[in-house]
C-alpha cells in the first residue's frame, strides 16, 4: 500500500516538474518570471506583531507574481498556448477566462515599491525605517527581498482638543470623550481617519447639516520630547476659514409633503395641517393620518440624515410609490451663533394606479408532467386611500404526462385568488409604535379558491383564507405571524383505480380525510442573501405551525372523531429550519460554493392520527435532492416496484425531512452560467406505515438512528440562464446512493439513468 502510495507521489511530482519546464521553455532569453516578494523585518524590541505587519506590508507591493493552481501556473500556460501561431478553440477560451500576461523581473519598480514600504511604516508610526532591495536570480525566474530595518515607534503622550468656535466645540469634547485613543497608543493614521469618519457623523445626526470630515486636522507634536523618547502630543483642530454655516447646527422648522408629486405640480396648490406637517395636494391622493406614520421627521427637532434615510425607506416600503426624494432647503436668514434653520420637502412619485400582468408559461415538471399555464394578475394601489394594495389573480393550467407508461393522464387546475395588502397593522388592540421603527407592519388578508382535477384519478376543490401581519425587524430579519389560516379541502368524483389506493394506503386515507385546517403560523427570516457584495453570506429561515388547539374549543365530539361545524378538522404541530451558508469569491465575487441544510418535524395528536396530505414532507425534485424525480425518494427504505403506477406520487410522503445540498457556482460566458452540485436528503414517519413494510414485513419507513445511511445522494451539473437575478435553470444529476435498494447495492454511480430538472431560480 505504502509503495503504491510513493508511487502516485513520484508521478504527481514527476508532472508538475514536466508542466514547469514547459512554461520556463516559453520565457524570453533576456527575460526572468517573477515568482514574488518578500519582507525579513528587523525590529526594535519594543516592536510587537512583526507577523502581522510582514503580512500587511506584503499586500502593497506591485506587481503581483502570476498566480498558482497546485504548483501550476494554468493561467500563464493558457497564455503562452494562445501565443501559438493557430491556438485551438479551447485554448482561447480558457485563455479568456483564466489567462494571465506573464510578470517578469523588468517589471518591478524596485524605488517605487521601497517609497511605498516607507510610506506604509510611517502610516504606523516607524519613522526613519530603512529599506534595502535585492533580488534572488535563478535560471529564468527571479524574485526579490525587501530587508526592512524598523525603529521603535511613536506613542501618544496626550490628545487634546485645540480652541474651537462655539457650539461645535463643546459638541467635539463632548464626543472626544469616547475617542479610541488611549495613552501610549502607537501612531496609526488609519486611526486617525477613522475617529474623523466618527466625529463627522456623530455631528451629523446631531444637525451639523453643513459640516464635512475634512475640516477636522489631527496634528502630532514632538517639540517638547527629546528624540529618543519616541513621544507626541496629538491635538484636534478646526481648519482655519470653515464657513460659520458648518460650525452650527439645524433644525427642521417646517416639514412640507406631496402624497400625489409630479413634475408639472406647483408647490401652491392648497395644504393641509397635521401632526405638524403640512400636506399639499389637489385632491386627497393619499389620507394624512395613514401617511403622517410612515415620516421619522418632526418639526423643532435637529437634522439627522439616519431619520432621513429611516424616513425614506419606511415610504418605499408602502408599495404605492416610485420615488421617494426628500429634499433639504436652508431657510433664508436663520442662521444665527447657535443655530440655524431647515426645511424638508419630501416629494412622492405614485406608481401607476391599477396593473394588469399577463403570464404564459411552459411547465415540465419532475414527475413526467408537462403543459401549458395562463395566469393573470389585476392590481390597485392605493384602493381606499391609506395605501392599501388589492391583488387579484387568476390561473389556469394544463398538464399531460408524457411517460410512456402513464399515457392518458392528465390535469386540469383553475385558481382565483384575491388579496388585500394594508400597510399598518390592524389589530382590535392599540399596538405600541415604538417597537417598529425600522419599518412599520403590513397586514395582509387572502382569500383563495382551487379547483383540481386529475384524469383517472379525482376531483379536488380546496379553500383558503389568512390573515396575518408581515414585517421587518432590520434589513436583514423579516417575521411574519398569521394568527388565522384555514384551508378547506373536499375530495369529490374519486375512480376506483384511486379509492383502491386508499383503501391500500390507510395512512392516505387518513390524511385526505381531514378536510379543515385551521390554525396559526409564525416564520423567522434572517437574509444577507440580498447583499451581493458581501463574501460571506448567511440565510435561516424558521417556521412553526399549528393547527387545531383553537378550534377545538369549539368542537362537537362524535363516537369516532370530533368535528366542527360537521367537518373533521386536523390538530398537528409542524416546526422546521432552513440554514443556508453562500462564500462568494473571485475577482468579481462571480465564482460560489453555497451550501444548504434543512430539517423539518410534524407531529400529529389529538384529532388528528397522520398530519393532512398538503402538510407533509416530501423529497426529491428541482429544489430537493436532483438525482431523484419529484416526490419519489423514500419514505426511508421504502421500494415501490411499480415505479409507474398512479399512486407512487401520493405514498411518498413522511412527517419528518432531513436535507443537505453543496453546490458550485461559476460563470462560463456573459449570461450563461454553470454548476456542479451533490444533494443528500430523505424523509421519513415517526409512526411506521404498515403499508410501506416489505414482503417480510420489515419496517421501511419509520425514522431511526441509522437515518445516515437512508439518505438518497445525488450528483450532478447544471447550466444557468441568469439575467439580472431572473434565473433559467437546467440541472442533470444522477443518484449514487439509492436507500430504496438493498444494503450492498445502494453505493452505485447509476450515471446512465440521469434525472433532467427544469426550473426557475436557484434551488437554494
Amino acid at each position: 500500500m505504502k509503495k503504491i502510495y510513493k508511487k502516485q507521489l513520484f508521478l504527481i511530482a514527476l508532472f508538475v516538474f514536466i508542466y514547469g519546464c514547459g512554461i520556463k521553455k516559453h520565457i524570453p532569453e533576456d527575460k526572468r518570471l517573477y515568482t514574488g516578494a518578500s519582507i525579513v523585518i528587523k525590529a526594535d524590541s519594543t516592536v510587537t506583531k512583526i507577523k502581522e505587519l510582514q503580512d500587511d506590508l506584503v499586500t502593497v507591493l506591485s506587481p503581483k507574481p502570476n498566480t498558482k493552481f497546485l504548483g501550476m501556473h494554468l493561467g500563464l500556460y493558457y497564455y503562452y498556448k494562445n501565443q501559438q501561431e493557430k491556438p485551438s478553440f479551447l485554448s482561447r477560451w480558457l485563455y479568456k477566462k483564466i489567462g494571465q500576461k506573464p510578470v517578469y523581473q523588468s517589471d518591478i519598480n524596485v524605488i517605487e515599491n521601497e517609497n511605498i514600504l516607507r510610506n506604509k511604516l510611517e502610516n504606523y508610526g516607524f519613522f526613519y525605517s530603512t529599506i534595502a532591495a535585492n533580488f534572488k536570480e535563478k535560471k529564468k525566474e527571479a524574485a526579490i527581498v525587501y530587508n526592512l530595518k524598523v525603529p521603535a515607534p511613536y506613542k501618544m503622550a496626550s490628545y487634546q482638543i485645540d480652541s474651537m468656535v462655539s457650539p461645535i466645540y463643546n459638541e467635539i469634547k463632548r464626543l472626544t470623550t469616547t475617542a479610541p485613543f488611549q495613552k501610549n497608543m502607537r501612531f496609526d493614521l488609519g486611526s486617525l481617519k477613522l475617529e474623523r469618519l466618527r466625529l463627522d457623523a456623530a455631528l451629523k445626526n446631531n444637525g451639523y447639516y453643513n459640516f464635512n470630515p475634512d475640516f477636522l486636522l489631527f496634528e502630532a507634536d514632538t517639540n517638547q520630547y527629546k528624540s529618543n523618547s519616541k513621544k507626541f502630543d496629538l491635538f484636534l483642530k478646526l481648519k482655519a476659514n470653515v464657513p460659520k454655516k458648518s460650525t452650527i447646527p439645524y433644525q427642521i422648522k417646517t416639514i412640507n409633503i406631496f402624497p400625489n408629486y409630479n413634475l408639472n405640480d406647483s408647490t401652491n396648490v392648497s395644504s393641509v395641517r397635521f401632526q405638524d406637517k403640512n400636506y399639499y395636494q389637489d385632491s386627497v391622493y393619499f389620507k394624512p393620518k395613514y401617511l403622517d406614520e410612515f415620516i421619522t421627521l418632526k418639526e423643532g427637532e435637529r437634522f439627522n440624515p439616519s431619520t432621513s434615510k429611516n424616513t425614506a425607506r419606511r415610504l418605499s416600503s408602502i408599495g404605492v410609490y416610485k420615488f421617494v426624494n426628500i429634499q433639504y432647503k436652508e431657510t433664508k436668514d436663520s442662521i444665527t451663533d447657535t443655530i440655524a434653520s431647515l426645511e424638508a420637502n419630501i416629494f412622492l412619485s405614485p406608481l401607476t394606479k391599477r396593473a394588469l400582468r399577463a403570464e404564459l408559461q411552459a411547465v415540465t415538471k419532475s414527475n413526467n408532467f408537462a403543459g401549458p399555464e395562463l395566469s393573470l394578475t389585476y392590481s390597485n394601489r392605493n384602493l381606499f386611500k391609506g395605501g392599501e394594495t388589492l391583488n387579484i389573480s387568476t390561473n389556469i393550467g394544463y398538464e399531460t404526462q408524457i411517460s410512456s407508461g402513464s399515457s392518458g393522464l392528465s390535469s386540469l387546475e383553475l385558481g382565483l385568488k384575491s388579496e388585500l395588502i394594508f400597510p399598518r397593522m390592524i389589530t382590535p388592540f392599540k399596538i405600541n409604535k415604538d417597537y417598529f421603527d425600522y419599518s412599520i407592519p403590513k397586514t395582509k388578508t387572502s382569500l383563495s379558491a382551487t379547483y383540481l382535477n386529475r384524469s383517472q384519478l379525482y376531483t379536488l376543490l380546496s379553500g383558503t383564507g389568512i390573515f396575518g401581519y408581515t414585517w421587518n425587524a432590520n434589513k436583514y430579519i423579516t417575521y411574519e405571524f398569521n394568527p388565522i389560516s384555514i384551508n378547506y379541502t373536499r375530495l369529490s368524483n374519486t375512480t376506483d383505480e384511486f379509492q383502491e389506493i386508499l383503501d391500500n394506503n390507510s395512512f392516505l386515507q387518513s390524511s385526505f380525510d381531514q378536510q379543515f385546517i385551521s390554525g396559526l403560523t409564525f416564520s423567522f427570516t434572517y437574509n444577507e442573501m440580498l447583499n451581493a457584495a458581501k463574501e460571506h453570506q448567511f440565510y435561516l429561515q424558521s417556521t412553526l405551525d399549528v393547527a387545531g388547539n383553537s378550534i377545538s374549543l369549539f368542537d362537537k365530539k362524535t363516537t369516532e372523531t370530533n368535528t366542527f361545524l360537521g367537518l373533521e378538522y386536523a390538530q398537528y404541530a409542524k416546526a422546521d429550519v432552513d440554514v443556508r451558508y453562500h462564500y462568494n469569491f473571485g475577482s468579481k465575487k462571480e465564482q460560489t460554493i453555497a451550501t444548504r441544510f434543512f430539517a423539518g418535524y410534524g407531529y400529529a395528536y389529538g384529532n388528528s392520527d397522520v398530519i393532512p396530505f398538503v402538510k407533509q414532507y416530501y423529497a426529491g425534485g428541482p429544489y430537493s435532492v436532483r438525482a431523484f424525480n419529484i416526490r419519489s425518494l423514500g419514505p426511508g427504505t421504502y421500494n415501490d416496484d411499480d415505479t409507474e403506477s398512479t399512486s407512487s406520487f401520493f405514498d411518498k410522503t413522511g412527517n419528518v425531512r432531513l436535507e443537505a445540498n453543496l453546490e458550485y457556482r461559476f460563470p462560463i460566458y456573459s449570461i450563461l452560467k454553470g454548476a456542479v452540485f451533490a444533494d443528500a436528503g430523505n424523509v421519513w414517519n415517526t409512526v411506521s406505515n404498515s403499508d410501506f413494510n416489505d414482503a417480510d414485513g420489515n419496517v421501511r419507513d419509520k425514522f431511526t438512528s441509522n437515518f445516515i445511511n437512508e439518505l438518497g445522494m445525488g450528483a450532478g451539473f447544471g447550466l444557468r440562464i441568469d439575467v439580472q437575478g431572473f434565473v433559467i435553470r437546467f440541472d442533470l444529476a444522477a443518484p449514487f446512493h439509492d436507500p430504496s435498494l438493498e444494503e450492498g447495492k445502494r453505493w452505485d454511480f447509476r450515471a446512465d439513468e440521469p434525472v433532467f430538472n427544469f426550473a426557475i431560480g436557484y434551488s437554494f
